[in-house]
């Protein structure tokens, strides 16, 4: 049986259309329910259902044998996971942003102030182009930060803007793209390589929009779309 670690969240609607198209029935599932633990013994599968920054380490750790994250909290968090398919949704940008105006002052006489709640991705940001930075920690709100004195810059993600332009901020540097990604344990694509292949292909087929799998005869999950077998990546 899989253990599958999926984000709580704005992601979760998208990941269950996601497996539905894929051919895997998960209709009971539900983060507006208590449980956390979904069993689906007719699909051979567990479902947690945790949050969005505890998935990488449920899957690193053998928690879970694979799961469901944002590029932004693989990036931030450096989680020593296999990474085989972008699922496409929950696109959004990591962005540097700062008041309007004030976008072109990236070198002064003093460290620049950031405030964001990706503290690792911002260091290797400023520091590969040179510049020195206090990083300020802050878990919510981070448009605030320049609007009160805070900081200088925000270091956040962004998706249409309009947040940024509520506060006069403009975008002056884009770090990375996120988007949803599957993960996998390095040990159990080892040890259960045959079902987390399978559900790779059935969930790629799916985001490519290939028919969808269907039950057969003997309670599994089979498809005829998609049988060239592909390579995961790291």
């Amino acid at each position: 049986m899989l253990t599958i670690a999926l984000s709580k969240g704005k992601l979760i609607e998208p990941t269950l259309e996601l497996f539905r198209r894929a051919g895997y029935e998960v209709s009971g599932l539900s983060d507006e329910s208590r449980r956390l633990v979904f069993l689906c013994p007719e699909i051979d599968t567990t479902f947690l259902i945790v949050r969005p920054s505890d998935v990488p380490t449920y899957v690193e750790y053998g928690g879970a044998d694979a799961g469901i994250a944002g590029k932004d909290v693989l990036l931030e968090q450096e989680s020593d996971v296999y990474e085989p398919l972008d699922l496409g949704f929950g696109a959004c940008k990591i962005s540097v942003a700062a008041l309007r105006g004030e976008g072109a002052r990236d070198r002064l006489s003093s460290k620049l102030r950031v405030a964001t709640k990706y503290p690792k991705i911002t260091e290797r940001f400023f520091n590969q182009r040179g510049i020195p930075v206090e990083i300020i920690k802050l878990y919510g709100s981070i448009e605030l930060a320049p609007v009160v004195g805070l900081a200088d810059r925000i270091v956040d993600l962004v998706e249409t803007g309009n947040t940024l332009k509520a506060h006069d901020l403009v975008e002056v540097d884009v770090i990375a793209r996120s988007s949803a990604r599957f993960i996998v344990n390095r040990a159990s694509f080892r040890l259960k390589h045959d079902p987390l292949k399978d559900m790779i292909r059935r969930l790629r087929n799916a985001v490519s929009g290939a028919k969808p799998a269907t039950a057969s005869n003997n309670g599994r999950l089979s498809s005829k779309a998609g049988a060239k077998k592909s390579k995961v990546r790291t």
